[in-house]
């Protein structure tokens, strides 16, 4: 009996535990259907509030330019510069950006739904109070992503670097980063949910490692963040 009792016990535990490895909800990704583009016009700039419907954008220099609460609908932007460019609170949907560049550029309280992004060179991007919904970073390298206040609902970071990502105060619900390095994290006063860390090729958090309730990380990141998590704690450990 003690033994049936022992065998259903431990079955019954890690029933509970597939279980809770199934309740992690995977991101939604974008399904991007462009339709036939036109060519953006030569010498033409960005203007505050702007509207660009089913536009082509080729290796445009946009750098500088302000388009501050412009619009994009089904664009795509291809190899186009973006230093120090002003799209705050800009509307970005359905939309392609594919090798952008660009240091400093503004996209604070902006709004990205359905938004492919790939391989991709930034730096310092000021994405802080936006909302991404349905989101697909893919390869490149991002320094100093600012995503503070952010929200990001089903948002996938795919084989990208990112390098000292701020997420503090954010909200991450079904994020993933699979074979993304992940550098100098700050997580402080973040919410997870249905974050999976697991498939990510490097993880380092600086700050905020006791925010990790809501992910789900693999063994081998646990043992990792060992030494964050008992500096958390004040934990020495000696040999």
């Amino acid at each position: 009996m003690a033994d049936r009792n022992s065998r259903s016990s431990g079955n019954s535990r890690g029933s509970r535990s597939s279980g809770t490895a199934a309740r992690v909800r995977r991101a939604r990704r974008p399904e991007l259907r462009l339709p036939p583009l036109e060519p953006w016009p030569e010498g033409a700039g960005l203007a505050p509030d702007g509207d660009y419907d089913g536009v082509e954008l080729r290796a445009v220099d946009l750098s500088g330019q302000e388009g501050t609460g412009a619009r994009f609908m089904d664009c795509a932007l291809e190899e186009c510069a973006l230093d120090g460019t002003e799209l705050g609170r800009a509307r970005i949907l359905d939309t392609s950006l594919r090798a952008i560049r660009g240091v400093g550029t503004q996209l604070a309280e902006a709004t990205l739904r359905d938004v492919e992004v790939t391989d991709a060179r930034l730096g310092g991007t000021q994405l802080h109070g936006a909302a991404l919904e349905r989101v697909l970073i893919r390869g490149g390298k991002i320094d100093y992503l600012n995503l503070r206040k952010a929200r990001l609902k089903d948002v996938v970071f795919e084989g990208c670097v990112l390098v000292e990502p701020d997420f503090g105060g954010a909200s991450l619900e079904r994020v993933e980063f699979p074979g993304c390095v992940v550098t100098g994290a700050d997580l402080s006063g973040v919410t997870l949910t249905d974050v999976d860390l697991r498939e990510a090729a490097r993880l380092d958090v600086a700050r905020g490692v006791d925010r990790l309730g809501g992910a789900v990380i693999s063994t081998s990141q646990l043992l990792d963040l060992a030494p964050v998590f008992a500096a958390e704690l004040g934990v020495r450990v000696e040999d």
